[in-house]
């Protein structure tokens, strides 16, 4: 099971679904789950949402790095392509009818999530060797 794990194309497939959820779910209404009507909670979520895919970008980068791991890269590249996705998703609502994009506190939610999910993979990394 852990060889399958160590296999960047599996981490790249989950973060290409993460993407393809993403562009889904932005693509339709804002529909905020029970409980998460407060303020700024569209924050919360993207922090949460980006919290993911830059656990799973670093994942992918970590395992093509090869031993041992170029952190400062990996960390880099994983942000930088997470944070990619959240500007093409801002882009994306903003011609998402009843949708607004190109909010910047929405982007920097998306990058401080993808940074923190990218630390958070580094932290834990040594479960996949």
């Amino acid at each position: 099971m852990r060889k399958v794990l160590r296999h960047p194309l599996l981490w790249f497939a989950a973060w290409a679904a993460w993407v393809g959820t993403l562009w889904w779910l932005s693509a339709g209404v804002r529909a905020f789950p029970p409980g998460m009507s407060f303020e700024f909670s569209d924050k919360v979520l993207h922090f949460g949402y980006f919290l993911g895919g830059g656990g799973l970008a670093a994942g992918f980068f970590y395992l093509l790095s090869g031993e041992p791991a170029n952190w400062k890269r990996v960390l880099l590249l994983a942000v930088l392509a997470t944070t990619l996705v959240g500007v093409l998703d801002e882009w994306h609502q903003s011609h998402v009818p009843g949708r607004q994009g190109n909010d910047p506190a929405d982007l920097t939610a998306d990058f401080l999530g993808a940074l923190a999910g990218a630390c958070l993979f580094r932290k834990g990394h040594r479960v996949l060797a």
